[in-house]
């Protein structure tokens, strides 16, 4: 699907001042200003984030309850549960809090659901286990925000519970002690787009705080700061904006990933054949994050999570090992389901939304096929898996459809939903898949147009190929780590001519790409790109990101292929 290509208006007066300010480039003035980033001391944040820049975790609603009630357990001896969830951000918030309790000596268990059996939340017959096993304080990560019936239970229990979570809150709040999360109404810390892993690791700040005020601590408080390469991996796994506190999260844990990581990270890295010293928010999100959200996907995440904590090194290799075949198995699985769901899409189909069921299809891996089913169609996508009488779903939105609300449209038809604005959850019952499915595409047709469906990508400026040197990457590589919010620089050559372009990889579905403009030649390579060969010729527009690739020592420039069209004037 040909893509539209948007390059903003920019205030030229304006990256003149920053870029004299800074003593950078224009380029990267322009970069940081179509960033929304517009004066010299927000920019000089953004390039050098800094652990001062935290916000207060008791800004939070609810947080000065919450430190006190943890504080009281671990002074009183009580045993504490941490609740997590069954995706990476769940996995890895469920690990910073069990890592920090050990380490204060808090008699500490873990809970992770099943996937497949519990789905995603706090359930009832969970907590009577914890019950049952000594906890009295139960502090979810990752969840609990929705779970109204569960948590009265829990009460019930004799159980105080504490959430950490930040999906959307419901108009119904559950009935725990305390709630963290920034998108419930009334909470005053400032920045709303934290994945849950920097919730939870918010409310070990304040802990730590307070447990410092009580004087608990006999030598030195826990250094926190070690425990920001699994809050890096969580924030990039969940697709949250890499904005204020993320970006800092992200920044500082890479630097722990990169020194000496722990056992099972060390492991992963090995597993995944990351060198020492290069992972990267991309990384995280296309080699470690899949793995490690392998397991929960296809059997229980226990073992990702159990390889985030362990220092043993020997345990830490098998379960990467485990891991790594548990990923190969989702990938395999993943195909079979796209092409079925790509069987099942006629291709004139003129609905605006798409939602399709099968018995056959595992639950575990339909949200990465709903994920590509978008990006193929530009429509959003609803896939369920049917076992027996429920039908178990997963939603995708688009730039143009808030997929959270276009359920909530549908809801009297469904058991549950929740989620974000671009993606979701559902359960829904097996007579109401096809009333649904007719409801929800209802919903699209009247709210999105066939523009809306056109897939959009950002363009930060033109160039000269000529211009790209090592300087304007090293710049352009200070606004790293890229994701969400942050999308890696995408630039663009007009009226390039392509020398050669060649398919490569074991599925053959990448390509390499020569080519010459303005009389200075590149070479370029695009990751899933190879149904544009073979191209050739002058009048192509080229939109890249440029990045440093050394070999044998030796650096070259090389641009990362994001997509190339024809005849197209800048």
């Amino acid at each position: 699907m040909r893509k539209r290509w948007r390059l903003g208006q920019i205030n030229d007066a304006l990256v003149g001042k920053l870029a004299g300010e800074l003593d950078i480039l224009p380029l990267t003035a322009r970069l940081l200003v179509n960033r929304g980033i517009e004066d010299a001391g927000a920019a000089s944040g953004f390039l050098t984030p800094s652990l001062k820049d935290l916000h207060d975790p008791f800004l939070f609603k609810d947080m000065e309850k919450a430190a006190q009630r943890v504080c009281r357990a671990v002074m009183e001896r009580e045993k504490i549960a941490v609740y997590g969830d069954y995706d990476v951000d769940g996995a890895t918030s469920a690990a910073v809090a069990y890592l920090f309790f050990k380490e204060i000596g808090v008699d500490v268990i873990c809970y992770i659901p099943d996937r497949a059996l519990e789905g995603y939340g706090v359930n009832a017959k969970a907590l009577d286990g914890l019950k049952e096993r000594g906890a009295s304080l139960v502090i979810t990560v990752d969840c609990g925000s929705s779970d109204y019936e569960a948590i009265g239970h829990a009460n019930a229990l004799g159980l105080d519970v504490i959430v950490t979570d930040h999906h959307e809150m419901p108009l119904l709040k559950p009935p725990a002690l305390a709630i963290l999360n920034p998108k419930q109404e009334g909470c005053g810390f400032p920045f709303k787009g934290l994945a849950g892993v920097g919730v939870a690791f918010n409310l070990l700040m304040a802990v730590r705080a307070v447990l410092r005020l009580k004087g608990w601590f006999k030598g030195e408080a826990p250094n926190l700061r070690k425990l920001l390469d699994l809050v890096a991996i969580g924030t990039v796994a969940d697709m949250v904006p890499l904005q204020d506190e993320n970006r800092i999260f992200v920044s500082y844990g890479l630097k722990e990933l990169n020194g000496l990581p722990r056992p099972g990270l060390l492991a992963m890295l090995e597993a995944a054949r990351i060198k020492s010293g290069e992972a990267s928010a991309e990384t995280i999100g296309f080699q470690i994050a899949p793995r490690l959200n392998a397991a929960g996907r296809l059997k229980q995440a226990k073992a990702a999570f159990d390889l985030l904590v362990t220092d043993d090194a020997l345990i830490a290799a098998g379960l990467a090992a485990e891991l790594n075949r548990e990923n190969a198995l989702r990938q395999r699985l993943e195909d079979e389901i796209l092409n079925d769901a790509l069987g099942m899409i006629a291709p004139d189909a003129s609905d605006r939304g798409i939602v399709l069921a099968a018995h056959v299809w595992h639950p575990g891996v339909i949200g990465i096929v709903a994920s590509r089913i978008v990006e193929r169609f530009g429509k959003p996508a609803v896939m369920i898996a049917i076992d027996g009488d429920v039908g178990k779903g997963s939603a995708r939105g688009t730039r143009k459809f808030n997929i959270l609300e276009g359920l909530r449209t549908c809801s009297a038809l469904l058991e549950r939903f929740g989620g974000h604005k671009a993606a979701a959850g559902l359960t829904v019952s097996g007579s109401n898949i096809e009333s649904f499915r007719q409801e929800f595409i209802a919903y699209c047709n009247g709210v999105l147009s066939d523009d809306d469906l056109v897939p959009e990508m950002r363009l930060d400026a033109y160039v000269e190929l000529g211009d790209i040197d090592m300087r304007v990457a090293g710049e352009l590589g200070s606004l790293a780590p890229f994701g969400q919010a942050n999308k890696e620089p995408l630039l663009v050559l007009a009226n390039a001519r392509i020398v050669q372009t060649e398919v490569f990889g074991v599925a053959k579905k990448h390509l390499r790409l020569k080519l010459d403009h303005n009389g200075s030649s590149g070479d370029g390579v695009g990751f899933g790109l190879a149904g544009l060969h073979p191209m050739k010729g002058d009048g192509f527009a080229v939109a890249f990101s440029p990045f440093i690739d050394t070999w044998q020592g030796a650096k070259k420039i090389k641009l990362r292929i994001k997509d190339v069209q024809k005849d197209r004037e800048p």
